[in-house]
């Protein structure tokens, strides 16, 4: 295999952690860049990586990182917009300023992170996904583009979530609880991305939708969290107009746990339609497989907790 110098954007953040792993393994020369260094130094774990604060907004700053490299790939992104940090600055802005960073630099290869679903519905979410996507499409880079349904791994935002919302409320009210969506292991994502890095041949020009082998509606999912953990909790699907009223007062919350948008995103069915993970030979790994490990209790020792009479709240 040809080891790569390879700089990436959101390497610190969920995907990103679990990437530079897998391509530290394969021997790749890793630079990321991230806005607070010293905060995000457990993230530069494994062999050859470099971590440099950097204002990824800055092109200045882009092509002094990208001077010498053979690839870059563009992890950022964000599902709530906070101050300055609008979806069209992050997705699209960036997305713009990253392929001209690229052309300046003489760097000829771009991966970009995406979303399945880019492009449709009527969130800004997904609008700016797909124009960002449209950008690296139509530059003369040699691209790659992935778009994953909802993923989930340890530390995620699905599956830890909606734990701690039924750990600390007796009643979880949901909206848009027959969404679909088809979860996706994050480690099959970062393994999909590995073995584009490692085949350019197979992937230039390409896009890879990644999705798992289980479709899942959002209840499915909140009730099979709340029963693998033996949880006592009521869980209440909302119409649409008690959900779209949650998401308006939600999103002035301490951290913007649902906002008009999110809801509007779950009003598209985050469903494939062509296996980007069997086109890479990846088997993905399903969501009721990793539940239990994902929720740090055994399903024995549930079981036994229970036999002697000892239920878990």
């Amino acid at each position: 295999m040809n080891t790569q110098r390879i700089v990436i954007l959101g390497g610190t953040g969920f995907v990103g952690q679990s990437l530079v792993a897998r391509l530290s393994a394969d021997g790749h020369a890793l630079h990321l860049l991230s806005r607070n260094r010293q905060a995000q130094r457990h993230a530069a774990v494994g062999r050859n990586v470099t971590l440099v604060t950097a204002d990824v907004h800055d092109p200045a700053a882009l092509r002094a990182h990208f001077a010498g490299a053979d690839a870059v790939i563009n992890l950022v992104g964000i599902l709530n917009e906070q101050g300055r940090n609008t979806f069209q600055r992050v997705h699209v802005e960036l997305a713009r300023k990253i392929i001209d960073a690229c052309r300046d630099t003489g760097v000829p290869r771009l991966h970009q992170m995406s979303s399945l679903q880019a492009g449709k519905g009527a969130s800004r979410y997904l609008i700016t996904r797909g124009e960002a996507e449209a950008l690296v499409r139509a530059s003369a880079l040699d691209w790659t583009i992935y778009e994953p349904s909802t993923l989930f791994g340890p530390g995620d935002g699905l599956v830890s979530r909606f734990d701690a919302l039924l750990r600390m409320a007796p009643a979880v009210p949901l909206p848009r609880p027959g969404a679909r969506m088809a979860p996706v292991y994050v480690g099959d994502v970062t393994e999909a991305i590995a073995r584009c890095v490692a085949n350019p041949d197979v992937s230039i020009g390409q896009t890879f939708e990644l999705y798992g082998p289980e479709v899942w509606t959002l209840v499915d999912i909140v009730q099979a969290i709340r029963d693998t953990r033996g949880r006592r909790r009521l869980v209440l699907p909302l119409p649409d107009a008690l959900g779209r009223l949650q998401a308006a007062v939600a999103q002035f919350a301490p951290g913007k746990p649902f906002t008009p948008d999110n809801f509007l995103s779950l009003c598209t069915d985050s469903v494939g339609t062509v296996d980007g993970l069997a086109r890479l030979g990846i088997v993905p790994q399903s969501l009721s497989a990793w539940l239990p490990r994902l929720l740090s209790q055994p399903v024995r020792q549930r079981r036994l907790d229970q036999a002697r009479g000892r239920r878990r709240p």
